[in-house]
């Protein structure tokens, strides 16, 4: 995991997900999970392309199923974007990191929008 991306869990959530004010990529993951491992490069490079104006965290599901419970987390990887606390957007599986891209831009350009 790079300097860029922090641990999400149970004791944090609240406080670096839901209350953060900006827009937070969640990365619901575990160790087990080969597609998982196929995506952490991305997740590590969009991390590092969007320092300071995306936040991009990873749960362990394994770690912290209570939380991957609460946002019906059924297979992983399942990135999850959030703002103002509330999930905006979904990807589940591995995909390319255009897909990414395209989701984050959009999200960015709509919080400048009426920020």
């Amino acid at each position: 995991m790079s300097d860029s991306v922090a641990n999400a869990d149970a004791a944090n959530w609240d406080r670096e997900v839901l209350k953060s004010p900006e827009v937070v990529m969640v990365d619901f993951w575990a160790v087990w999970c080969g597609p998982c491992q196929m995506v952490a490069p991305i997740v590590d490079e969009l991390a590092k392309e969007y320092q300071g104006k995306l936040k991009v965290m990873k749960l362990n599901t394994d770690e912290a199923p209570e939380v991957a419970g609460q946002y019906q987390i059924m297979s992983i990887p399942s990135i999850l974007f959030f703002k103002d606390g509330q999930v905006v957007e979904k990807i589940v599986g591995a995909r390319p990191k255009q897909q990414f891209k395209q989701i984050i831009d959009s999200l960015l350009s709509q919080s400048s929008a009426t920020a």
